[in-house]
């Protein structure tokens, strides 16, 4: 397989993001995840999505971590620190699926309560349902788990389209569209750090098209074998979507119907942010998830 690594100057005083990093492998490729924390200190595991990386959850990681808690936010592969395949076709969902399993088992990491925005939630749910016993808790942040079976938005077939189509695939302007707040050209270079050009971005394009919206998509069986075990999970599991997304509204409530666990828990509606709330309402988010895992 080839991939690529970006340069670690890339990474260089980045607004708010001095974490030192952490590697381990994931067969031939290295992935990055920032480790802050007591070791031996109850986990949040704070799972990104499309196309963001753990720069996202960096407003986050100082609260949680001052609350008493280990955080732990890995990059995906083809995604922040971690290694970039070139070919669209080594990327899919069942990879992601088996880089955050081995992730967890190569740091044999437990009582983990599981942050998961985006295609942070398409792979953490999965991830959960097949490692039950290594999670104790869940949020769940503008995100869902699609089988196929249910219509999606329009919204998101436009995305699609444009994620295959654009000559230039705007890492930064994506972000910034999915925020309600303006971001400082220091933050948007930020997010765009890990992409020094088109040829690192093989998995940030792929990602949209690996969402299974038919009932014959590659991953439609395994997602709907994961609701199955979902629908008898009975430990705390907390929606924190904001208002403003228009992807993902109306996945929190499906979640509270369906889900054991999330009968009677304090869910959470943030006010005026945007699909990447933890860059709108960071600090907010990161407080919610706190008390949550608290009481």
């Amino acid at each position: 397989m080839q991939f690529l690594r970006t340069p670690e100057e890339r990474f260089v005083n980045l607004p708010g993001y001095n974490f030192q990093p952490n590697y381990l492998n994931f067969q031939s490729l290295r992935m990055h995840y920032v480790d802050e924390g007591e070791k031996n200190a109850p986990i949040v595991l704070m799972l990104h999505g499309e196309p963001s990386w753990s720069y996202l959850y960096r407003k986050m990681i100082p609260i949680v971590v001052n609350a008493g808690f280990r955080a732990i936010a890995p990059d995906l592969i083809g995604f922040g620190r971690s290694d970039k395949p070139i070919q669209k076709q080594d990327y899919s969902y069942q990879m992601h699926v088996d880089s955050i399993i081995n992730f967890i088992n190569s740091l044999d990491l437990n009582n983990i309560a599981l942050v998961c925005q985006d295609w942070g939630g398409l792979i953490g749910l999965r991830v959960l349902t097949q490692e039950q016993t290594r999670f104790s808790s869940v949020v769940a942040a503008n995100t869902g788990l699609p089988t196929g079976d249910e219509k999606m938005p329009e919204a998101f077939f436009q995305w699609q389209e444009f994620s295959q189509t654009v000559e230039e695939f705007p890492v930064g302007s994506i972000i910034q569209m999915g925020c309600q707040s303006q971001l400082s050209k220091e933050v948007i270079v930020a997010y765009e750090a890990p992409f020094p050009n088109e040829s690192y971005k093989a998995g940030a394009r792929i990602f949209p098209k690996l969402v299974p919206t038919s009932p014959n998509n590659p991953a439609t069986e395994a997602n709907r074998q994961a609701w199955e075990k979902l629908k008898q999970w009975t430990k705390p599991f907390l929606t924190a979507f904001s208002d403003k997304d228009p992807i993902t509204r109306g996945a929190d409530k499906l979640f509270q119907q369906l889900i054991p666990g999330a009968k009677d828990q304090p869910h959470s509606t943030i006010t005026k942010a945007g699909h990447f709330l933890q860059e709108d309402k960071g600090e907010e988010l990161a407080s919610v998830i706190v008390s949550f895992i608290k009481s």
